[in-house]
């Protein structure tokens, strides 16, 4: 969702679900679903109809990772966790009590870190020919 993003503050009008979801090889419903926890959270806008679509109603200077990853429902930003496997297995639980400690404290310096960064800075990392 942040190339989405990324794109539409350097694209001028709108950007159709189903032009998002061709970016994305994504389902236009899910991309709906998914701008819509973007809407909520006042950074996008729709317009239904003819010529409609979504647009930014922030700059990528005022949207940091932070703000994204809220807005989206804050999924888990690890792929690796506690087993739940066999919950009367000793060394599963030392393992899952052990993981829950590292993953909140990593989660903690990890959400910090992206209330720091704005999709104007990943922007800025693009040649200029692939900014528009």
């Amino acid at each position: 969702m942040l190339h989405v993003l990324v794109h539409m503050g350097n694209h001028n009008g709108s950007m159709t679900s189903e032009t998002i979801a061709t970016m994305l090889d994504a389902n236009p419903v899910v991309i709906r679903r998914t701008m819509s926890g973007l809407r909520d959270s006042g950074y996008v806008r729709s317009e239904k109809g003819h010529g409609g679509g979504w647009t930014l109603v922030r700059p990528l200077d005022e949207l940091t990772l932070l703000d994204i990853y809220r807005a989206v429902g804050e999924p888990s930003v690890f792929a690796i966790g506690p087993a739940y496997d066999m919950p009367g297995c000793v060394i599963e639980q030392a393992v899952n009590a052990t993981l829950k400690g590292v993953f909140e404290d990593a989660e903690r310096l990890l959400l910090e870190r992206f209330a720091s960064v704005t999709l104007a800075d990943i922007a800025k990392g693009f040649p200029a020919e692939f900014q528009r």
